[in-house]
């Protein structure tokens, strides 16, 4: 039986809830034999997991989950193989974070508008790296401003909620560029935010494709059998590599194991293996 791996996580250094260390020793109990480190929009926990990983015999793959802008769509991009703190991902990710900062303080000023009374102090003590909107939700939760995270984003932080400001994100282009500058390969992420329509995908896959993405993440959470096995037919017909994960956040999403999903999910181990062929390809 082949082994099984999980190529998208997230730690307490963006919005999980288990710190790169304690991911580690999660993935060897889950008996995994690679996991992904991608947290959101930063490389930073990569040598505290690097550290665990090696102590624990478990294969590390370095990365992070890419914010993109397209086509006002939800697109999100795994930059796997990258890590350099130096490279060409952490340029951009820099420009983008210092963005995000200002971002972050503009959102804490328009609830106190509403009458929320917060301040970046109180945000950033519930953070342990990159500083958004989960953080400030937390400080409102903390504060008995709101009962949820639901009621926290419903009303404030999302899409129309009365302190929601846009995220600064990359243009697809760039941020290729940059992961394959720093020998990555760049990933599609959860492709079923993007549509569930096999024509608009495949549109959606093809215009990325020209634009250097290298594979799609075939195997996910919140898929469907139906169509994981489209996307997996879309990837075969367009020369993309599979890509799996069970983007694991700990205890902000309840119910999500690590390797497993909601229960259903399985990434084998020959999905990574196609991505080092790749690599050593180019």
């Amino acid at each position: 039986m082949q082994p099984r791996i999980d190529l998208h996580t997230h730690s307490t250094t963006s919005d999980g809830t288990f710190s790169p260390a304690e991911l580690m020793r999660a993935a060897a109990e889950a008996g995994l034999s690679a996991i992904a480190l991608t947290d959101h929009d930063t490389l930073a926990g990569l040598p505290e997991a690097r550290a665990e990983a090696d102590k624990l015999g478990l294969e590390l793959v370095p990365g992070c989950e890419l914010s993109l802008e397209y086509a006002g769509l939800p697109t999100h991009m795994l930059a796997l193989f990258v890590e350099d703190p130096a490279g060409a991902v952490a340029g951009e990710l820099e420009r983008v974070q210092l963005a995000r900062g200002r971002r972050n303080e503009r959102m804490v000023e328009k609830l106190r508008t509403v009458g929320v009374h917060l301040h970046m102090e109180d945000v950033a003590r519930h953070a342990n790296g990159v500083v958004g909107r989960p953080h400030i939700a937390q400080a409102m939760l903390a504060a008995g401003v709101v009962k949820t995270f639901d009621e926290a984003f419903g009303r404030f932080l999302g899409a129309g909620g009365l302190a929601h400001i846009p995220k600064e994100k990359l243009a697809p282009r760039e941020a290729i560029d940059a992961v394959h500058a720093d020998g990555g390969l760049a990933i599609l992420a959860h492709p079923c935010l993007l549509s569930t329509q096999p024509r608009h995908l495949e549109a959606i896959l093809t215009d990325l494709k020209g634009l250097g993405l290298d594979g799609v993440e075939v195997y996910y959470t919140e898929q469907s059998e139906r169509y994981t096995s489209e996307v997996a037919r879309l990837a075969e017909s367009l020369g993309l590599l599979k890509s799996g994960g069970s983007d694991f956040h700990g205890a902000v999403k309840p119910g999500v194991r690590l390797g497993r999903g909601r229960g259903g999910l399985f990434v084998p181990g020959s999905v990574l293996d196609a991505m080092k062929a790749a690599r050593a390809r180019a």
